[in-house]
């Protein structure tokens, strides 16, 4: 649980918590989160489903950014959270969207709290620790959470008071459960009435670069659902891209970089949104080239291929192994020769101008792999293994500038 290194000697507690009782907190902030996560999901099924969605990487971050921050401040009393806050007001959005008071997200800070406090009991027994320090710990934990609720408060209380109007409101709530982990609710039909929304049978979402201009929302149709007051902002729009839809969107987006997630059954929306935002990450990783507008559907085998850039690593070392002992430039050259050769199925000549060396260097390249891989170019699996693995690792390491 904790590294056997005594902790600094941290004396006995001031108000506020010595800054040195950071420097033994800090290593225990990975396992709590994990133990806190468990906790809480279980005893608040609803944040579980809400962890499988397209909103659960930024509701880890947050949760991560509320442990961190609180160290950090003890190490550095003056240390901004200006992300954390930030996070912390969107669980309070999700909140309001959801139609929950906020009795839920206070209850689950507290459990986190007591979790946190439980792992501070038993490193006070494990470091012999003084009782006033760890009750000092106690006062400002809670103390901490009564912050964290007056914050996400803020974000609560920001989404009720923009409800200016009832339709604008509900139709936010209403793309927000679209988008929540399946299966879709049952009140779905009751709040499309409401928000005066046809419920589409398809839908093709739309992921946003912040910051989003002014103009966009007047120029969207109006049953195109859209959060734009989100870190990643989106849009869904009922149906495919007919050259209508792509018309409007063209006129509305003006200079805002957007991908188009692709047209999917109502309960994959957010697939669709999954999907687009990871082309968007790629591009910022120089993977994907940039546009102002980019299709998901241009890009799927990429987005295939690197779905688990970890995993293809392997699979890559695990093909290649019969080659790793050679040195480095000419593995190199065999394994790029071996990309091109395995991708296009071109005769030598070909795969020489592609490469800019002479179809005889090709053929004594290849003559080699035949040598060293032995059978695998020649096994189906192996072979589709091989392309798969090498293809991901070109676009990788194009997007790392080699």
């Amino acid at each position: 649980m904790a590294s056997s290194t005594r902790p600094p000697d941290v004396g006995e507690p001031l108000e506020p918590l010595p800054k040195e009782f950071a420097a033994f907190m800090r290593p225990e902030l990975p396992g709590l989160l994990q133990e806190i996560g468990a906790e809480v999901t279980r005893a608040y099924p609803v944040y579980g489903r809400l962890l499988n969605g397209p909103y659960a990487a930024a509701i880890r971050q947050g949760v991560e950014q509320a442990l961190y921050a609180f160290v950090d401040r003890v190490a550095d009393p003056g240390k901004n959270a200006v992300l954390r806050d930030e996070l912390l007001r969107k669980f309070g959005r999700v909140e309001a969207y959801e139609g929950r008071e906020l009795d839920t997200l206070q209850g689950a800070y507290r459990l986190g709290a007591r979790i946190a406090l439980r792992r501070a009991k038993a490193l006070g027994q494990q470091y012999q620790l003084s009782p006033a320090l760890i009750l000092a710990f106690a006062d400002a934990l809670f103390a901490y959470v009564d912050e964290l609720e007056r914050i996400s408060r803020e974000g609560y209380v920001e989404v009720q008071s923009r409800a200016f109007s009832e339709v604008p409101a509900r139709r936010r709530r209403l793309l927000h459960l679209i988008l929540a982990a399946p299966p879709l609710p049952q009140t779905l039909t009751g709040l499309c009435e409401a928000a005066a929304w046809h419920l589409p049978a398809e839908v093709t979402l739309v992921a946003l670069r912040s910051p989003v201009p002014e103009h966009l929302e007047a120029g969207l149709a109006d049953d195109v659902l859209f959060d734009l007051d989100v870190p990643q902002p989106h849009l869904l729009v009922p149906g495919g891209l007919t050259p209508e839809r792509l018309a409007m969107l063209d006129a509305a987006l003006g200079d805002c970089h957007a991908v188009l997630g692709l047209t999917v059954p109502l309960a994959q929306a957010a697939d669709s949104l999954r999907w687009a935002r990871r082309v968007l990450n790629l591009i910022d990783e120089g993977v994907v080239a940039d546009a102002p507008v980019v299709r998901c559907a241009d890009h799927l085998v990429t987005l295939w291929l690197l779905s688990d850039p970890a995993l293809v690593s392997h699979i890559a070392a695990g093909e290649l192994a019969p080659i790793d002992d050679l040195p480095a430039s000419r593995r190199d050259r065999l394994v790029e020769t071996l990309r091109v050769h395995v991708s296009t199925r071109a005769p030598a000549e070909q795969v020489g101008e592609l490469l800019g060396v002479h179809a005889q260097t090709v053929r004594y390249r290849l003559r080699n792999l035949d040598a060293l891989l032995g059978d695998r170019l020649a096994d189906p699996d192996h072979r589709f293994a091989l392309e798969a693995s090498l293809r991901a690792l070109h676009l990788l390491s194009r997007g790392a500038g080699e």
